[in-house]
């Protein structure tokens, strides 16, 4: 049906019931006319509250320093020498990005539940070596030497003392907040934005070998569509196998338990 016709024909319709109650109340007898009842004005409506900013959960406290921490600009030396003391130069250069850390960090935490992370704004060097796969042609499944490939990583993890990363993510907080802040959230902490990666991050099943593969297209994905479901950093841990994974999560446990215990700020 025609828009214009069909709302025409409505205000016909309603032109029509007008004048025959018009013409109804002139072969009415005359009615004395009742006073108009007073007209009250209608209350005002409340006003809305403005939004309250959300609670920090996790507060990080301001760590005391001798010197002044670095612009988000300034930043990439100073903290690459402050991993230096963490790990070996050959580990750190090896393994990450410096240039832009800070904020490659940020995004790339807050992107790793989500089903893809840019690999241009990762913090890290991608592991050596191909994607290792095993199996025949048509039934393909993940193959256990791929998991050699994290090892590097993984080793450099888990003798990374906790306290010392700790002390370090405290100092170098404020810029992981203005960077954070600079993705357009509304007002977050990034901080809590990190305890939910790693409660997410530690509820990543745990798969028994094999691990079936599918080939749809170029690239290879896991044949179980529930494991294809799952986030982008849930998958790196299936991927890295078992054992590194373990690894991981007993490192993810332990900064957790660090950082939600961090001293409410004064």
């Amino acid at each position: 049906m025609n828009e214009n016709f069909k709302y025409g024909a409505a205000a016909v319709a309603v032109v029509g019931l007008a004048i025959g109650a018009a013409v109804y109340i002139t072969q009415r007898k005359p009615q004395v006319a009742k006073p108009p009842a007073p007209v009250t004005a209608p209350a005002p409506l409340p006003r809305e509250a403005p939004p309250e900013e959300p609670a920090i959960k996790y507060p990080v406290a301001a760590a005391p320093a001798a010197e002044p921490l670095p612009t988000l600009d300034q930043s990439d030396g100073p903290l690459r020498s402050a991993l230096l003391a963490l790990a070996s130069q050959t580990a750190i250069d090896r393994l990450v990005v410096t240039d832009g850390l800070v904020r490659k960090f940020v995004v790339t935490v807050d992107n790793l539940p989500n089903n893809k992370v840019a690999e241009r704004l990762r913090p890290a060097w991608p592991v050596a070596g191909k994607f290792a796969v095993s199996g025949p042609e048509d039934a393909p499944t993940l193959d256990p030497a791929n998991y050699n490939r994290y090892k590097p990583v993984v080793d450099v993890i888990r003798a990374v003392d906790d306290d010392q990363l700790l002390a370090l993510y405290v100092r170098y907080y404020p810029l992981f907040q203005d960077a954070y802040a600079n993705l357009g959230h509304p007002p977050e902490y990034f901080n809590d934005r990190l305890i939910e990666v790693i409660d997410h991050l530690l509820a990543t099943p745990e798969v028994k070998d094999p691990i079936a593969l599918a080939q749809p297209n170029l690239l290879f994905e896991f044949a179980d569509p529930n494991l294809e479901a799952l986030s982008a950093g849930q998958k790196v841990l299936i991927r890295m196998g078992g054992a590194n994974a373990d690894v991981v999560k007993v490192k993810l446990r332990g900064l957790r338990a660090k950082l939600v215990q961090q001293p409410q700020r004064k």
